[in-house]
């Protein structure tokens, strides 16, 4: 019975709990919804005790035109429109090479099987300096001659003087003293002719007198370099067979003390640009470097892929600095500068719809907005075509400041 009583008790009890704490959390929601209806009826009222006094109501900005504070204007700079000097000039881009005119490939006169290699790739040569030895069977052949030349010229003088020694005693008809004459005056020209064809091979005279006189043959020529210059290129070795024109040649020598500068210019710009106009550039491997010249060549046609032409300087460069390949930039002169008037870049806003303008102050307080015509653009200012006058107080720093001011933005 006991036992009874107790658990009817805690059912009890827990009923009470339950319903107390839904009764406060009534309580409580009363209370809030109470306070929100009270704070927005006091909200309404002095929006409305605002609303019903004239002299709060607000004003529409002026369009085009902005008011600064002393604060802001430490945020603009201004300054009276001057006019400047803008270069006429177009750039462009491309590369330096070897002047072609001072370069050569070279190679032997004759066929030949090489035997000396005399100069690396990238050693300085001069002109008439051996770079490679070939032996030639055409020039063995060539030896050979004048060797039988010279042999042949020896027995018709000992003949001639035996001749004349027997007409004098009457020992040989006067026909057989000429027939003798006449194969030495032979001989001769023989031995002048093969002496000329050893010498086309490069034989000085004192080596064709050696083998004259030794009556041995020298198969080795000489093939010297044809210019001052660097050797550029090798692409040969001892025992490679070689001959006149056929490529690669066992060298080429540039003479690198003037080089190529060839841009690549756009179509538009090749009517602009002519022989003798004055050219700066500007290359990666010498930076600060500015290195001036003319243009010596404008191409006669236009790749009809790319819609650029060719357009070359020389420069002379007696250190000897430039490198074929090396990337190079161009700033071609195409005419007198231009005097403007002229505002600096950050005086210039582009709107929205693509226009230009600028902003105009009389008491540097009050600033209005004013469309602008640019052209030409240099060394950070932009000449004023149309929209400014030479002396007018213009913002020349923090436009952007003030458009965003006059289309709403923070300040």
């Amino acid at each position: 019975m006991r036992d009874s009583l107790s658990t009817l008790w805690r059912y009890v009890n827990l009923a009470l709990r339950r319903r107390l704490a839904i009764a406060g959390a009534v309580l409580i929601l009363i209370t809030v919804v109470g306070v929100g209806h009270f704070s927005a009826k006091a909200d309404t009222s002095a929006t409305n005790r605002a609303g019903s006094s004239p002299s709060a109501a607000p004003q529409a900005p002026e369009e085009g035109v902005v008011n600064l504070s002393d604060a802001q204007l430490q945020l603009v700079k201004i300054g009276a429109a001057e006019q400047r000097s803008f270069p006429l000039e177009r750039t462009a881009v491309g590369s330096v090479d070897f002047d072609e005119d001072m370069a050569a490939l070279v190679f032997p006169p004759y066929q030949g099987r090489i035997t000396s290699l005399f100069v690396k790739v990238g050693e300085n040569v001069k002109r008439g300096q051996p770079l490679l030895t070939i032996e030639s069977p055409d020039l063995i052949q060539a030896d050979s001659t004048l060797i039988s030349a010279a042999a042949v010229l020896d027995l018709t003088t000992h003949v001639l003087e035996r001749a004349r020694q027997l007409y004098q005693v009457e020992g040989m008809a006067e026909k057989d003293l000429q027939q003798a004459v006449s194969d030495q005056q032979t001989a001769e020209g023989s031995l002048k002719a093969a002496r000329d064809a050893v010498a086309v091979f490069g034989k000085s005279a004192a080596e064709i007198e050696r083998i004259v006189k030794t009556r041995t043959i020298d198969p080795y020529l000489v093939v010297p370099s044809p210019i001052t210059g660097r050797v550029t290129a090798r692409n040969a070795a001892p025992g490679d067979f070689v001959q006149p024109g056929n490529l690669p040649a066992p060298y080429s020598v540039a003479d690198i003390s003037r080089m190529w500068v060839n841009a690549s210019v756009t179509e538009s710009d090749m009517p602009l640009v002519h022989k003798g106009q004055a050219v700066r550039m500007t290359v990666m491997a010498l930076p600060g470097r500015v290195l001036e010249g003319q243009i010596t060549l404008v191409g006669a046609t236009v790749d009809g892929q790319l819609h650029r032409g060719l357009v070359r300087v020389e420069i002379t460069d007696a250190r000897h600095e430039l490198l074929p390949g090396m990337f190079a930039s161009f700033v071609i002169v195409t005419g007198s500068p231009v005097i403007a008037v002229a505002l600096p870049e950050e005086g210039i806003v582009r709107e929205g719809d693509g226009s230009m303008t600028a902003w105009f102050t009389a008491d540097r307080h009050r600033f209005t907005r004013r469309p602008v015509k640019i052209g030409l653009q240099h060394d950070g200012y932009d000449q004023i075509i149309d929209g400014v006058q030479a002396g007018e107080q213009v913002v020349t720093k923090g436009a952007v400041f003030l458009a965003n001011l006059a289309n709403g933005g923070d300040s």
